[in-house]
């Protein structure tokens, strides 16, 4: 992706190099599981399991501490990540002035190591990025894209780090219209499996809104960069973590939606660039 040199958002708030002291949610036990619930692409799951988060963490207090500078390296992502967050507030302004939705509310990144508090309660980097509704906040720590490649191969290169940011910024789009708390709704008058239903085609959605963005973002794309997004979209897919962590694949545990769906609603945002065209929830639920 062509970035130097351009525009960074100031909606940036680099935690990194800090470190955390205090007690922190991400433990064993109960904990553990929210952890989990909170890995690869958390979306949504991070308001939805908010109230029992911070139940834990009344009476727990955190305080953010230099530990260290950051390396050269690691300064020229964020500058990287910052470019990318400012290219999604072009882009989201614009599509909210075009379609008369109102003003785009620009959120705030975070990035992190280690740990951090956000607004829906403590989390590990062990949560890999999220989008908390609470605060309107991204949380990311980036080494989560070594694991990425490492753990899940994914091919990698910096489209995928953009992929994930635009990924995240879909839930925010979902916030901003509504829709999350809609899902949370029916959620909430459903069984288990139909709730599953929902949290696929909300995950689909933010990735269709994710390839919105990388349509109305072509002029600064190059070679192989959608390719990356496509990797990683593949690597997270429900049916491939499943296969790769437990050897068998179980359709209603799913939750985000498998490899196959999450890079055809990536594509299909990509190809249209219509926002009005990410009607996910007709398809899954029917």
């Amino acid at each position: 992706m062509k970035w130097q040199g351009r525009r960074q958002s100031k909606n940036l708030d680099d935690r990194r190099g800090m470190r955390t002291k205090g007690k922190l949610a991400a433990g064993g036990g109960i904990v553990a599981v929210i952890v989990i619930l909170l890995q690869l692409f958390g979306g949504e799951t991070g308001q939805q399991i908010a109230p029992i988060i911070e139940q834990i963490n009344q009476g727990q207090t955190t305080q953010q501490v230099q530990e260290r500078e950051l390396t050269a390296q690691e300064k020229e992502v964020g500058d990287f990540v910052a470019t990318v967050l400012a290219d999604t507030e072009d882009v989201w302004n614009q599509i909210f002035r075009d379609n008369n939705l109102g003003d785009y509310k620009e959120p705030t990144m975070v990035l992190f190591s280690d740990a951090v508090r956000s607004g829906c309660g403590n989390a590990s980097s062990a949560s890999g990025p999220f989008y908390c509704p609470a605060d309107q906040k991204l949380y990311m720590d980036l080494t989560f894209f070594d694991e990425l490649k490492t753990r899940f191969g994914a091919q990698g290169g910096d489209f995928a780090i953009a992929y994930v940011t635009a990924h995240e910024i879909g839930h925010h789009i979902q916030t901003l219209l509504g829709t999350s708390q809609k899902v949370r709704q029916l959620q909430q008058q459903t069984n288990k499996v139909e709730a599953n239903k929902l949290s696929v085609a909300q995950e689909l959605q933010a990735d269709f809104y994710a390839g919105v963005w990388a349509h109305h973002n072509q002029e600064y794309l190059e070679a192989g960069d959608i390719d990356e997004a496509l990797s990683a979209a593949n690597a997270v897919g429900d049916d491939a973590i499943q296969k790769r962590v437990q050897g068998d694949v179980v359709p209603d545990s799913f939750t985000h939606g498998t490899s196959q769906q999450r890079m055809e609603w990536f594509m299909k945002g990509y190809h249209t660039g219509d926002i009005r065209l990410g009607d996910t929830f007709s398809v899954i639920l029917n």
